[in-house]
């Protein structure tokens, strides 16, 4: 499943980032996003805006079309 699939207040694993570009996924590792972490969604901005998620305590937004590119196994 994708993490952009998530519906919001849902909690995952991250199962997979190696569909991320390189440096992209560099810069979430760097904030904790790591392959089996575990992850909530919170919310999206309509018209296909960013998504907000919730990891180590910290909220972060990625681009839709990056959130489409991580793999997560639902809790």
């Amino acid at each position: 499943m994708q993490l952009s699939e998530l519906k919001p207040g849902t909690y995952a694993k991250i199962s997979d980032l190696s569909q991320i570009d390189r440096v992209i996924r560099r810069r979430l590792m760097d904030l904790g996003i790591t392959v089996g972490e575990k992850i909530c969604y919170k919310s999206s901005m309509p018209f296909g805006g960013p998504c907000m998620f919730e990891s180590c305590g910290e909220c972060i937004g990625i681009r839709r079309s990056e959130a489409d590119c991580i793999l997560v196994e639902c809790e």
